[in-house]
C-alpha cells in the first residue's frame, strides 16, 4: 500500500479527501479496521481511499461523518470528488449545468444524463469498458443532486421517442428507467416531452443539443461529439439552438400525451414489472 505521507492533499480532491480521513480518523484515535467496523465497511477500503486508490461513495461519506463527528465535511467533499472524476472535458459544463436556472435537452438517442437510473446509467457508460465504471456511474448520479435543491432549475427534456425503444441494458433496466420517467411527473420543476416517430423531419436531426439558462450569466448552448463536447455563448448559436429548441417543442406530444406513450412503450415493450436492484456502498 502506498504511503498516504506522500500524497499532496493540495494534488486533487480524492488526494484531499484522502488526507483529511486519516488525519480526522487518527484525531480519533482509531485504526483503519476501528473506523471500518463503525461504517460497515472493511479497514482494507478505509485504506485504500485514505491513499486515494478508492473513490468514495456519497453514503461512505455520511456514514463517516456520522462516525467521526465531522458536521458533515465529508458529506460536502464528496461532491468535488466525484465531480473530478468526471471526464476532463465534461467537467467545465458539469459546474455550469449546476448553476443554471434553466435547462433545455434535447435528446436524439438515450434519456437524458440527469433523469437516468444508475442500472440506466451503468450500461450507457459501461458500453466500451468496465474501467472505473462504478465511480463513473457515481459521478453521474452526483450530478442528479441539483433536482433536490431547495431551488432547482427548471428542466424541460424533450426526447426522441426512439430513445424509448432502444433497449439499453435490457428489458429490466429499461422498464425501471421508463418507469422514472414517470415518476418524475411528481417533480414540478421536471417536464418530459417525447418527440414521436410521426413527427418526421425535424428541427433535431442535426443531433443532441442542450441550452443552459442562467439568471446573470449568458446563455450557453452545449453539443457533443465521440471525442468531447463544445460549449458557446455565441449569440448566433445561441438564437439557432433556442430556434430550433422551440419547434422540437411544438413538434412534440404535451407532458400528458408523453406520458402515455411512456407507459404504453414501457407496457408493450419491456414487460411486467421487475424487482428493484441493490446497490453497493463504495
Amino acid at each position: 500500500m502506498s504511503n498516504i505521507r506522500d500524497l499532496d492533499p493540495s494534488a486533487s480532491p480524492l488526494d484531499y479527501y484522502g488526507s483529511e480521513l486519516r488525519r480526522l480518523r487518527e484525531e480519533a484515535n482509531l485504526k483503519q479496521p476501528d473506523l471500518g467496523r463503525l461504517v460497515y465497511c472493511t479497514g482494507s477500503l478505509i485504506g485504500q481511499i485514505e491513499t486515494a486508490k478508492k473513490v468514495p461513495t456519497r453514503e461512505f461519506s455520511e456514514r463517516v461523518d456520522a462516525a467521526l463527528l465531522t458536521g458533515g465535511v465529508f458529506s460536502r467533499l464528496v461532491g468535488l470528488v466525484l465531480r473530478s472524476q468526471l471526464p476532463a472535458w465534461f467537467q467545465a459544463y458539469a459546474e455550469l449545468e449546476a448553476r443554471a436556472a434553466y435547462i433545455s435537452s434535447f435528446q436524439a438517442q438515450l434519456v437524458d444524463g440527469l433523469l437516468q437510473t444508475a442500472e440506466y446509467a451503468r450500461a450507457v457508460l459501461g458500453n466500451r469498458t468496465d474501467d472505473k465504471l462504478e465511480t463513473r456511474v457515481a459521478a453521474r448520479m452526483e450530478r442528479q443532486r441539483i433536482l433536490d435543491r431547495e431551488n432547482p432549475p427548471l428542466i424541460w427534456v424533450v426526447l426522441s421517442e426512439a430513445a424509448l425503444h432502444q433497449e439499453i441494458g435490457g428489458r429490466v433496466v429499461m422498464r425501471n428507467q421508463l418507469s422514472h420517467l414517470l415518476g418524475l411527473r411528481k417533480r414540478e420543476w421536471v417536464k418530459v416531452q417525447v418527440l414521436p416517430f410521426a413527427a418526421g423531419a425535424h428541427a433535431g436531426l442535426p443531433g443532441t443539443f442542450n441550452l443552459l439558462r442562467f439568471d446573470d450569466d449568458p446563455d450557453l448552448v452545449y453539443t457533443e461529439d465521440f471525442i468531447q463536447g463544445h460549449m458557446t455563448a455565441n449569440s448566433a448559436a445561441i438564437r439557432e439552438g433556442s430556434l430550433r429548441y422551440d419547434h422540437l417543442q411544438a413538434a412534440a406530444l404535451s407532458v400528458e400525451d408523453s406520458a402515455a406513450l411512456i407507459a404504453r412503450v414501457m407496457e408493450e415493450r419491456y414487460g411486467a414489472p421487475a424487482e428493484p436492484d441493490g446497490h453497493e456502498l463504495a
